[in-house]
């Protein structure tokens, strides 16, 4: 996002708040900033919905007809509180900014006045093409231990355009959700007894099986060991690998009677540290690539949670490499080429993004810029479109994520390759070196998907449920015309069965029509429709989940066709 975007956003922002307080002259507002693809602003008592979106948006206009710019005012603490005396929110950030002896300064335009920093747009006459699109409860500074407050979302574009495509984008994103399109599909479904964990159903355990299976298989064949290890462990293993001291905060932790602490397993990293030095090892050993798919839990905060998108229950497709450090370079290159092999799979466009030393990390700062070099070396060679975001990086090392765009056009952050040379020290690992030294090798963390649950979710809004066929939960649903059909149907059921092809055969007693709108909306790769002809024949009439009829075939083709989709995985 450019700065005189977010200047835009920034300034429409105040706009919206100016004209929620005067609808509601009770509401007290919080904080406004500038998202991804828009702004919200954070208000305390008032209700709102989306049916009063229009009102609002009609006294934004009106409001800002009176607006020019937007005027800085630098004012004392005494006075800022002078001026939200009545506003408790206000209040505490003064008395923040206060201790941290930051400037505070409020931003006039018209007669609304808020406590800000800055950033807004030169002529307030701009403020033209914009919408409000949800309004969502959002506690008081992301903390469950504060009050809900109404959070309003909205957006801004330059021009007319710009926002109408982004509407439209809107509402093909909602016709995606994999929060409706999920339990439709009887993939999943989530429940208040466990928030942010999965309940994967029949048919979305064979779609996770599948994408499974293939990672398995592909890995098998560059090399990789799959390991498995424990669900839950002291607090010493976190301890050592330094989990314990930077990511707390987001481990499930339970005590025993024994006052022993043990934590559920929020990531494999400290596991494989412990698989690696469970024997002697040599520089041949190296390097040694241990894969796994365990289940992971992370204390995600209850607001942030967000479908597959994010929970608290998970599986990644981890792996951590252990390598000599001049094998750096060609390890990064066989990763390029499994990332590209994976998502061009599924038809997914992806660039790189390169993640530097963070403000809390662990190490030594020349060992960290080694790292950091190495990786864009890299990079460069790479010929991949790759950007950097400063400060980004894992604590114990920098990273490379691997940013994906859906049909959409939407960015997502998937999987990432961390470079290591922080916790294999403080494990002490060791291998005997060519020269006969002990060495302590170096650790590349890498997952290609990313989180399982999000990958799905993301394939879901992707294909819109209609997955290629090699994943497709039913991939033929075999329709008879009449009952009296039905036999010939089970018939091409079995067979197609026999063949390992996911078949169910749809034996009410509905109208063909009926069945047929019932099948395209299970999102079923193909219909087979059988009638008089076809069982006289034996045959079967094609058809796509789109409707697209392909005729009359032999069972035996459509079998032979079927399977060779399946095999080279071709989206349909």
């Amino acid at each position: 996002m450019n700065n005189e975007l977010e200047n835009l956003r920034h300034s429409t922002a105040h706009l919206m708040a100016a004209a929620v307080l005067k609808l509601w002259p009770e509401a007290k507002p919080t904080i406004g900033p500038v998202i991804e693809n828009g702004f919200y602003y954070d208000f305390d008592n008032i209700k709102v919905s989306d049916s009063d979106f229009p009102k609002i948006e009609k006294e934004m206009k009106n409001l800002v007809k009176s607006w020019s710019s937007f005027e800085k005012i630098e004012v004392t603490a005494n006075k800022a509180k002078k001026t939200f005396k009545d506003n408790p929110y206000k209040l505490e950030l003064i008395k923040e900014l206060k201790k941290k002896g930051q400037k505070i300064t409020l931003y006039k335009s018209g007669k609304f006045v808020d406590l800000c920093r800055g950033g807004h747009t030169q002529d307030a006459k701009e403020i033209k093409y914009f919408k409000l699109l949800s309004v969502a409860g959002a506690y008081w500074k992301g903390s469950e231990k504060n009050k809900m407050l109404t959070r309003i979302y909205g957006t801004i574009f330059s021009t007319k355009e710009e926002l109408d495509n982004y509407i439209n984008l809107q509402e093909e994103a909602k016709k995606r959700d994999h929060k409706k399109l999920g339990p439709l599909l009887e993939l999943f479904l989530f429940h208040e007894t466990a928030p942010g964990m999965p309940y994967w159903l029949p048919k979305g355990l064979i779609l996770l099986n599948e994408l499974i299976n293939f990672w398995r298989d592909e890995h098998l064949k560059r090399d990789y060991k799959e390991i498995k290890s424990p669900l839950i462990n002291k607090k010493s293993l976190y301890e050592t690998s330094g989990h314990w001291d930077h990511y707390k905060e987001n481990m499930f932790i339970s005590e025993t009677e024994e006052k022993e602490t043990y934590c559920l397993k929020p990531m494999n990293c400290p596991n494989a540290m412990i698989v690696f030095d469970s024997k002697t090892r040599s520089y041949k050993d190296l390097p040694l690539r241990l894969s796994d798919t365990d289940t992971l839990h992370r204390y995600e905060k209850s607001g942030t949670l967000n479908g597959l998108l994010r929970v608290r229950e998970f599986s990644q497709d981890d792996a951590h490499i252990f390598i000599e450090e001049n094998q750096i370079k060609d390890e990064y290159k066989k990763l390029f080429e499994i990332t590209n092999h994976f998502y061009s799979i599924f038809g997914l466009k992806y660039k790189f993004r390169l993640g530097t030393r963070p403000e809390s990390y662990m190490g030594d700062k020349k060992v960290w810029d080694k790292a950091e070099i190495e990786l864009k070396e890299i990079l460069e060679s790479s010929g991949k479109e790759y950007s950097i975001l400063e400060g980004d990086g894992a604590f114990y090392g920098p990273k490379i994520d691997i940013l994906m765009n859906d049909s959409l056009g939407r960015e997502w952050q998937m999987g990432t390759m961390q470079l290591d040379f922080q916790i294999p020290l403080r494990f002490d690992l060791k291998y005997s070196a060519k020269n006969g030294t002990q060495k302590t090798p170096v650790v590349i963390h890498r997952v290609i998907y990313g989180s399982l649950e999000r990958f799905v979710g993301i394939l879901i809004e992707h294909f819109s449920g209609g997955f290629p066929t090699w994943i497709t939960p039913v991939q033929v649903k075999v329709l008879p015309i009449t009952e009296k059909h039905l036999d010939y149907a089970k018939k091409v059921g079995d067979k197609l069965k026999e063949q390992g092809i996911r078949v169910e055969v749809d034996e009410r007693n509905e109208r063909l029509q009926a069945k047929i709108r019932d099948a395209q909306l299970e999102k079923v790769a193909y219909m087979l429709i059988v009638g008089d002809r076809e069982e006289k024949e034996g045959t079967v009439a094609e058809r796509g989940r789109s409707g697209k009829d392909y005729g009359g075939h032999p069972l035996k083709e459509f079998i032979e066709n079927i399977k060779k989709e399946i095999k080279e995985k071709t989206i349909n």
